[in-house]
């Protein structure tokens, strides 16, 4: 491995294509990589491996900030051909961002590995790299209300009062992938769990 793969993260924020999921729960992760960009003054993603994948060198790293646009459930697709193409070891050099709808409103959660627990975009990455070994950071979007059925609520909006909360969120998601990306995922679980 050269030093520039040693020294290449990939970050991938899970959301669905489209406006139609704009702003819902389930697109937080998209959030998370606009963000990330836009702090890294990153330019244009291009299309690339089923994904918009933005490249960016930042604090020394070089980063591959990705949306797959797959749609959620399929984003495995994405994510095995960009570790395949760029030769990088999922346990050390890739992170999945995606909501939780087990976590409490603007929750982070970091791990670096165990199962998907119910998210089935993580799930399908896990399948098609065949590893649970793979470094997660969860938002929690809060429980569906009793009744609603779960797909309908992460297809969702936030309410105008959550807004404040996970857009310190995906503030301090934003915080935990840079520290992640200049430490480790240990140094990471420590600071932001």
């Amino acid at each position: 491995m050269t030093a520039a793969e040693e020294n290449t993260k990939i970050v991938v924020g899970l959301g669905n294509p489209g406006e139609r999921y704009d702003q819902t729960r389930h697109n937080v992760g998209f959030e998370v990589i606009n963000e990330l960009a836009s702090r890294m003054s990153a330019g244009p993603g291009r299309g690339k491996f089923e994904g918009d994948i933005v490249s960016s060198s930042y604090g020394g790293v070089r980063w591959l900030l990705v949306r797959p646009l797959t749609f959620m459930n399929l984003s495995g697709r994405c994510v095995a051909a960009l570790v395949k193409f760029y030769k990088v070891d999922p346990e050390k050099s890739l992170l999945i961002v995606c909501d939780d709808i087990s976590l409490p409103l603007g929750k982070l959660r970091i791990r670096g590995k165990g199962s998907a627990g119910g998210q089935k975009g993580l799930n399908h990455i896990l399948q098609s790299l065949g590893t649970q070994s793979v470094a997660r950071l969860r938002i929690g979007v809060g429980e569906p209300p009793p009744g609603w059925d779960a797909a309908d609520y992460v297809l969702g909006r936030f309410k105008s009062e959550e807004q404040p909360i996970i857009h310190a969120a995906v503030q301090e998601a934003c915080d935990a992938v840079q520290d992640w990306g200049q430490h480790d995922l240990n140094h990471c679980m420590n600071r932001f769990n």
